[in-house]
């Protein structure tokens, strides 16, 4: 079964989020929920989502300095503002942070849930491929393992990994080069994350066959064996 998208609404304003995330769930997203940027960050590092929906006014931590923080180490997480400042300047700022879109609020959910379909769906048509790896079918575009008949899902960022290494199996992909391609950068905090996502496909790697190598500051090989 395909891992669910994961989203983190960050939002003082508890009541409007609640029914926001019941409308979420229920298209099939899993979402967790922080109601200001400084449990934001905390719930961040522990949910790791896909995609964060984050507001601008909060107590504590507002939504433009939380993803400030969230930049200076994460290119690639998807952040939409959510937000009622909807002057030109706060809109430049947003996307000056790299926001990658911005919602002005009040809007319909069906809207917002339109926005993330097809932010995701970018992501997944490019990869409607197999790959045949041992006894095991990768399915980039479900983020999907099976061996055997038995369904393992996978995360967006371990899909991209996995994806790279499949396309090179045998050969060396650099560390750089994934770093670069997943996260954004090469980052000290974007390697030791690298090392956890690598520790998790191996894992979920249950095929005999498979296996992923690590070579010292250099990168990882994957190999099929016969």
């Amino acid at each position: 079964m395909n891992r669910p998208i994961k989203i983190l609404l960050v939002d003082d304003d508890y009541r409007n989020s609640m029914l926001l995330l019941r409308f979420i769930q229920a298209a099939g997203y899993e979402t967790a929920y922080a109601g200001n940027g400084r449990i934001g960050l905390e719930m961040y590092e522990a949910f790791n989502p896909d995609l964060i929906l984050l507001d601008i006014n909060m107590p504590e931590l507002d939504g433009f300095e939380m993803a400030r923080i969230i930049r200076e180490h994460d290119k690639k997480v998807i952040i939409f503002f959510l937000t009622d400042r909807t002057e030109k300047t706060d809109r430049l700022h947003g996307f000056s942070l790299k926001g990658n879109d911005y919602i002005p609020k009040p809007f319909y959910p069906e809207e917002l849930l339109a926005r993330i379909s097809e932010r995701f769906e970018s992501m997944t048509t490019s990869r409607d491929v197999e790959y045949r790896l041992g006894d095991t079918l990768f399915r980039p575009n479900l983020s999907s393992l099976t061996f055997h008949g038995e369904p393992h899902a996978l995360s967006v960022r371990q899909t991209e990994i996995l994806l790279m290494l499949a396309e090179n199996v045998g050969r060396i992909v650099e560390r750089e080069t994934i770093l670069n391609e997943v996260w954004g950068d090469a980052s000290y905090a974007n390697s030791l994350a690298l090392n956890v996502q690598i520790t998790y496909i191996r894992r979920l790697l249950s095929d005999p066959r498979l296996s992923i190598t690590s070579i010292k500051k250099k990168g990882y090989i994957l190999s099929v064996s016969d």
